[in-house]
């Protein structure tokens, strides 16, 4: 009797040791932007939506505490790199969330999968992510250059405004914005008369607006986002664009933007957007919260956070386990529907197609309120508002 009990003890530590081991903590790093142009539309507003979904989610997943860690990494390639590098060799972290600047995204796409990890992209728009460049581990999110392109270029050709100029910033998201139009215009009936990039800190777009304004075109097509896409709208009105017959367009606008600028400046611009704070009950629940611990209302990456986290924490929980490939396959299988998502369905190469919206900012006179910014003009079915996978280049959407 004392020999099988000297030997049950270390057996039922062992048991314990092993127990601990198997349910090692979710960690997720949030990569963003703190200080720079995108770090209004996601920033710490990012970071404080990631926190909303743990706790929304209970604070646990496998019985340990879900941590949370984030750095800036200052709209440089080699920070964001390096400091990725670091959460997955060193930190443990298991999904790298957000990722303003396609620049750095792409960067990130390429170490994880080698690492075995997943990424949520919220903030950047390539659509590269999920093309050339995709390998089912980097999921993406929100919006992309495909969804901002086809249903805002088809509705505003319809219109009549069928001659465009494009100006583009001159990095990823630029490029791929640029080729979709390059394509979506065309197609819908519509046709490119110029177009130019221009480095991503520019501040002085009269150069360049001048040069679209030469060229007759009805529409200048903007593609910078962040601060320079609310530059060269308020130097548009500045100049009186819009009262010589000649229209300005964000192909990428977001709430931010029209909160900047103010509806005198940004009424009447058609965009399309992945969320909206005011769409329903749940979306305006979601958006009190949020508005309470930040001062606003949440915008299209922060709503796009909130919604990965939620979705990669069900996952987790269904199958038991943290791993990749398990927690993958599950994200696939269930549906994407929360708080701020309609319609999700992620698909092979990563993109998680969903319901957006068409709106149209209001005027001064129909705001009833702060942050009553836009009257949504039609939802675009998730089938619609995405690249479909017979068309897409990504060799994991392939048979056989």
């Amino acid at each position: 009797m004392r020999r099988a009990t000297r030997w049950a003890l270390p057996a039922a530590i062992l048991a314990l040791f092993t127990s601990a081991a198997l349910a090692e903590p979710v960690k997720l790093g949030v990569l963003t932007d703190m200080g720079g142009p995108f770090s209004d539309l996601s920033g710490r507003g990012s970071v404080e939506a990631a926190r909303l979904a743990i706790e929304d989610f209970g604070g646990k997943v496998l019985g340990q505490p879900i941590e949370l860690v984030f750095a800036d990494h200052q709209q440089k390639p080699e920070i964001g790199l390096n400091i990725a590098r670091q959460w997955l060799d060193q930190d443990k972290v298991d999904v790298i969330l957000d990722v303003p600047n396609s620049g750095i995204a792409l960067a990130v796409q390429n170490i994880i999968k080698d690492k075995n990890k997943i990424a949520i992209y919220a903030s950047a728009a390539t659509d590269r992510l999920t093309e050339d460049s995709c390998n089912g581990h980097g999921l993406h999110w929100t919006f992309d250059t495909y969804s901002q392109t086809q249903g805002a270029s088809r509705a505003m050709i319809q219109q009549g405004i069928d001659t465009w100029f494009l100006l583009v910033a001159d990095y990823a998201y630029g490029h791929s914005m640029e080729a979709a139009m390059r394509a979506a215009v065309p197609k819908n009936g519509g046709k490119i008369v110029g177009s130019v990039r221009h480095p991503l800190a520019t501040l002085d777009f009269s150069s360049y607006l001048l040069q679209a304004q030469g060229t007759g075109a009805k529409i200048i097509a903007l593609a910078s986002g962040g601060d320079a896409t609310i530059n060269a709208i308020k130097q548009g009105r500045e100049f009186g664009l819009d009262k010589s017959g000649t229209r300005l367009a964000s192909l990428l606008t977001f709430l931010t933007d029209v909160h900047t600028l103010g509806l005198d400046t940004m009424q009447g611009l058609q965009f399309a957007v992945p969320f909206y704070w005011d769409m329903d009950d749940k979306t305006r629940e979601f958006s009190k919260r949020f508005e309470a611990r930040t001062g606003k209302k949440p915008g299209e990456a922060q709503s796009g956070v909130y919604s990965g986290v939620l979705h990669y924490l069900k996952a987790v929980q269904a199958v038991g386990s943290k791993d990749t490939q398990k927690v993958l396959a599950k994200m696939r299988e269930m549906p994407v529907e929360d708080a701020v998502t309609r319609n999700g369905t992620l698909l092979p190469n990563g993109r998680m197609i969903h319901d957006m919206f068409l709106v149209r900012v209001k005027k001064p006179s129909e705001s009833k309120g702060p942050w009553d910014y836009y009257a949504i003009e039609t939802t675009i079915p998730a089938d619609k508002a995405f690249r479909p996978l017979s068309e897409s280049a990504c060799p994991l959407t392939k048979k056989g």
